[in-house]
């Protein structure tokens, strides 16, 4: 390999599904390509839902062995997911159960009983993070008042791409900007807030000494080394929560834009270099999250592609397959429906139908039914775009500069009609790309991470 030309692997794991992007630096030329792709799904048992980790490591091996055998020789590998949910390891560095999936309704209500012990102000003072049922916090609060075993003999927390970088390393790091999405972070002090677990009773001694992006977590272990044919390629923590880095890859330190990341959620944002934890913020239900080189995303989550493809999903049931430019297109031709839903309603968390759920609501509403699938789409398209207007203005509020342009990024950026109806909404230049903004945030970080080893062995050399 020519000493100026670097090849990195990024694993982006989304909840549908995830794949592997190989990422080329050559001089001041960058290449990437898709290499890989898996699908992603979760798994219902005994009526609580889980992610089948062993699953997606299976499919990192497989792609890692495909590499292999093709002679492609890499640099590093870095690995993002969704936030919040996380694995429990055992003393021996056993999986004591499948992670739970954020969907699960287990900790519907939770919130309200931590309230009772730690109120919402206080919480959102200290860790600036928004209520959502399932934030990590929960989930383990949760836990604790169900007896879940997995807890009670837990010694390690490990958060999805933390916990896939150590089953193939050994290696157990914790990154921080996956971290901060659990509501267990100080947003100031930006390390895990141990008085606040104690006072919940929740345990502290599982959770692990933050490191930040770009940091190495260790390389392949000689057992995967060996069965992949890849070498004992070293693993990088990237921003490991996929918005992170996303983000990185289109927002530079200072920038006046916003951004919009569209994908199963929509998170839609500002790059600040501190939290904002106003009662404001708190009212809104903005989020203050971990960026790289130490910035804030300051965000609100909303319910984004979800709404579509669970529709896809009943439909595909029910034998209609529709593509996704089809459906856009579908939707344009029934751009004149005029039912609207409030994405982020709990009730399209995960129901049985999203189709009948959304009819209900619409029902509920007093709008008319959706002849067709056509103004069904039309309908979530509206009101998605309507949504990301009224989230711009509450941002507007709370930005302390005056927001000159929104970053459309992430698989959504593909919908020309949503970006059009969102561009009308939101009333800024709306600039839409690029589709793969994680897995280019994700090489960023191991390219820097690389050139900043090189350049301190360079200056160990010369001492």
């Amino acid at each position: 390999m020519l000493s100026d030309t670097y090849r990195f692997l990024a694993f982006d794991c989304g909840a549908t599904s995830g794949r592997a992007m190989l990422g080329t630096f050559a001089g001041n030329d960058f290449k990437m390509e898709e290499v890989y792709r898996f699908p992603n799904q979760m798994l219902e048992l005994g009526g609580a839902y889980y992610w089948n980790v062993y699953a997606i490591y299976e499919h990192i091996l497989r792609c890692l062995t495909q590499l292999a055998q093709q002679g492609v020789e890499l640099d590093s590998i870095g690995i993002d997911t969704w936030g919040v949910d996380f694995g429990l390891l055992a003393e021996d560095g056993t999986l004591l159960s499948l992670p739970r999936a954020y969907r699960d309704p287990y900790t519907v209500g939770v919130p309200e009983k931590v309230f009772e012990t730690v109120p919402r102000e206080i919480m959102y003072a200290i860790t600036g993070i928004q209520t959502m049922d399932f934030n990590s916090i929960f989930q383990l609060y949760a836990m604790k008042e169900t007896g879940v075993s997995a807890l009670t003999h837990a010694r390690r927390l490990m958060f999805m791409p933390d916990l896939l970088a150590y089953m193939l390393t050994g290696v157990a790091a914790c990154e921080y900007t996956i971290a901060s999405t659990s509501g267990m972070v100080n947003a100031f002090t930006r390390q895990f807030d141990h008085q606040l677990l104690e006072r919940l009773g929740l345990p502290t001694d599982i959770l692990g000494r933050l490191v930040q992006p770009g940091s190495m977590v260790g390389a392949l272990s000689p057992a995967i080394a060996k069965t992949t044919g890849i070498g004992m390629v070293p693993v990088v923590a990237v921003a490991g929560h996929d918005t992170a880095s996303a983000v990185a890859a289109v927002m530079e330190a200072g920038s006046h834009d916003a951004y919009l990341s569209s994908g199963t959620w929509s998170l839609m944002g500002i790059v600040t270099d501190e939290p904002n934890v106003t009662a404001r913020a708190a009212k809104l239900n903005f989020t203050n999250e971990g960026g790289t080189d130490g910035s804030i995303r300051f965000l609100k989550n909303i319910t984004g592609m979800w709404l579509v493809e669970q529709c896809r999903k009943a439909w595909n049931i029910a034998g209609r397959d529709y593509s996704y430019n089809e459906m856009t297109a579908m939707a344009e031709r029934a751009k004149e429906y005029t039912g609207r839903i409030n994405p982020d309603n709990p009730r399209f968390a995960n129901p049985a139908n999203m189709d009948t759920e959304i009819r209900q609501a619409l029902a509920e509403g007093g709008y008319p039914a959706p002849k067709n699938d056509a103004e069904m789409l039309s309908c979530i398209y509206h009101s998605l775009a309507d949504r990301y207007g009224e989230v711009m203005g509450m941002l507007r509020e709370l930005a302390p500069f005056e927001i000159e342009r929104l970053h459309i990024i992430g698989g959504g950026a593909a919908n020309s009609l949503l970006n059009r109806w969102t561009e009308e909404a939101v009333g800024i230049p709306v600039v839409a790309g690029p589709t793969e903004a994680t897995a280019i945030g994700n090489l960023r970080v191991q390219y820097n991470s690389l050139i900043s080893r090189k350049n301190r062995n360079s200056r160990k050399k010369s001492e």
